[in-house]
């Protein structure tokens, strides 16, 4: 694996044949406002300039991603060889797992929070992509519960960049849905002065991921809601939705070696 020195690599206690990258702006050959190393074939950028990026992780993996079509929902995809084989359009879903090795699951973002998931004997991997909508929706009990279907044995977390509870503003309907869920999400939603009718609040998306995935008993890593970690808060490093409207995509990956 030759990967970019300014990818992340996830600092979590999995076993030493799981793989795992987050990619960053940097490494490709798109230009702006997409530069550099936009892996979204659906956000205007020059489909040539996405191809070559993508084949440039590819390589850098060793094994091409597996990429979904991603809907801000809760299916999950069990990859397989026969799937795989099978597969003449996109694969539409918002979480991916994987029992087999040298299948890469993948994740897009650019201000949601990606999640990898794996346990501590490294039998299988798995991804999942949650958004707000996402997140309020289950996407990771759902993710979890499947996975506990294939082993059960302990799961672990890794929490990638994702909005930062310094800039995502959200409206009391957001908050709402997640408090409707449990009373400890509040702590999550920081009411901002604001002489507006509406009340708006700034939101801990990472910290709310947390809560829930402690409470399903999965010990999660990573992003721990500080500013390093903001992709509003970095835009050398990391691509934005909420900051730059058109923006690129990166990656969070997870496979077995």
């Amino acid at each position: 694996m030759q990967i970019h020195p300014d990818w992340l690599l996830p600092q979590w206690p999995a076993p030493a044949h799981i793989k795992a990258v987050f990619t960053t702006r940097a490494g490709g050959v798109s230009r702006p406002p997409y530069d550099s190393l936009n892996l979204g074939d659906h956000v205007g950028d020059d489909l040539h300039d996405v191809s070559a990026n993508r084949a440039r992780l590819g390589a850098g993996l060793g094994v091409a991603p597996v990429y979904l079509q991603q809907v801000h929902g809760t299916a999950l995809v069990k990859l397989s060889t026969s799937v795989l084989a099978a597969q003449d359009a996109a694969i539409c879903a918002d979480a991916v797992l994987t029992q087999q090795a040298h299948q890469i699951c993948t994740i897009m973002v650019a201000d949601c929070l990606p999640v990898l998931f794996t346990n501590r004997t490294g039998s299988w991997v798995a991804a999942a992509h949650a958004g707000w909508r996402g997140l309020a929706g289950g996407v990771l009990s759902e993710t979890v519960q499947q996975i506990r279907e294939v082993d059960a044995s302990e799961i672990i977390a890794w929490l990638g960049p994702c909005i930062g509870p310094t800039t995502f503003e959200v409206g009391p309907e957001v908050r709402e849905v997640f408090v409707g869920k449990t009373q400890q999400a509040a702590q999550h939603f920081l009411p901002q002065p604001s002489d507006q009718p509406q009340q708006k609040y700034l939101a801990d998306l990472a910290g709310l991921a947390r809560d829930e995935l402690h409470g399903l008993g999965v010990t999660a890593f990573g992003n721990d809601s500080t500013a390093p970690w903001c992709t509003v808060l970095n835009p050398s490093r990391f691509f934005s939705h909420r900051r730059d409207r058109v923006s690129g995509r990166m990656a969070a990956c997870i496979w077995m070696a």
